[in-house]
């Protein structure tokens, strides 16, 4: 009997689904909790291949929540194991890991050969880098975040509205798993989420999962869902960019002062806070580049700025993902 029988027999699948199934491609942008639960389930549902990019290594701290590793893995690229666990499940898919964070300057190229993106990243900055990215190519994005007991998960891009559309302000804070904490079964009800909706919407279910947001709280047991299909996109977005696409008509502003960055994203970046940043006759016709470690700060500077600035504002975030 073949390994797929079981979901072959239900009608939204069958013979012709799975053959959908096998010629789909799929980026997996971080591998940590949420693609701890995404990621087992996609393989074993036969996704023929799945490309997995993350920077870190895995920690003890990590393993509440990040279940498909083990103590023995302590130290070892996410990426990597993640990629060896879904091999060792499935066999006759293609599996690739790499350390490697995406950035502004190859989330083009690490996109445009999917068929949709996952984003298990534990960053806003790099969820809008690539809901931005998804929105220019037309890809699918299912994208999640999670903090504490609560959080959500949501297809955008690919014809439905983006990120941006359903949160176009700056986020209230900088919080991650890491600063603010998580319960692993909150991680793995979202990251199971994001893997029902990814195989949703590469076998063309109705209703798409494109254009739906699923809201969870696991201490009240309230969970909302709802669709944003005619959410409009904001008139005014920061994008982020990648040093290397700096030049030397950019005005680079390093909103760290130097004892929180020694070293400033960019050579050419002048440390001021947002109150010292000044129209003058010499800038008013630059782009103006904001620099700081995720982006929140950058971006909340540029809110204040925009307003008054007569060019477009830009945004680094020294650590994309």
């Amino acid at each position: 009997m073949s390994r797929y029988a079981r979901q072959m027999m239900l009608p939204q699948v069958g013979g012709e689904g799975q053959a959908r199934l096998a010629v789909a491609r799929v980026l997996v942008v971080g591998a940590g909790g949420l693609a701890a639960s995404a990621l087992p389930l996609l393989a074993g549902a036969g996704v023929g291949q799945i490309d997995i990019f993350d920077g870190d290594v895995i920690e003890l701290s990590n393993l509440h929540r990040q279940t498909l590793f083990t103590e023995a893995d302590v130290g070892r690229a996410k990426a990597e194991v993640a990629a060896e666990g879904c091999r060792a499940l499935n066999s006759g898919i293609v599996v690739t890991g790499t350390k490697r964070s995406i950035t502004p300057e190859n989330a083009v190229q690490n996109s445009q050969n999917a068929n949709l993106v996952l984003d298990c990243a534990d960053s806003y900055a790099a969820s809008y880098l690539l809901s931005d990215t998804c929105m220019a190519l037309g890809k699918p994005l299912i994208s999640a975040s999670v903090l504490g007991l609560g959080g959500y998960a949501g297809g955008f891009c690919g014809g439905a509205p983006s990120l941006r559309a359903v949160f176009p302000e700056a986020p209230d804070s900088a919080a991650s798993c890491a600063t603010a904490g998580v319960l692993g079964p909150v991680v793995s009800i979202l990251g199971s989420i994001q893997a029902q909706m990814t195989l949703s919407a590469l076998l063309g279910l109705e209703p798409s999962p494109l254009g739906q947001m699923v809201q969870i709280d696991a201490q009240t047991w309230r969970n909302i869902a709802f669709r944003f299909d005619h959410a409009p996109e904001p008139e005014t977005a920061f994008r982020f960019v990648a040093p290397s696409d700096l030049t030397a008509d950019d005005l680079v502003i390093e909103l760290r002062s130097e004892s929180e960055a020694p070293h400033p994203a960019h050579p050419s970046a002048r440390r001021m806070t947002t109150s010292e940043i000044e129209i003058t006759d010499t800038n008013q016709r630059k782009r103006l580049v904001l620099c700081c470690a995720t982006g929140l700060r950058a971006w909340r500077a540029a809110e204040q700025l925009q307003p008054d600035w007569p060019g477009e504002i830009v945004l680094v975030a020294a650590a994309t993902s």
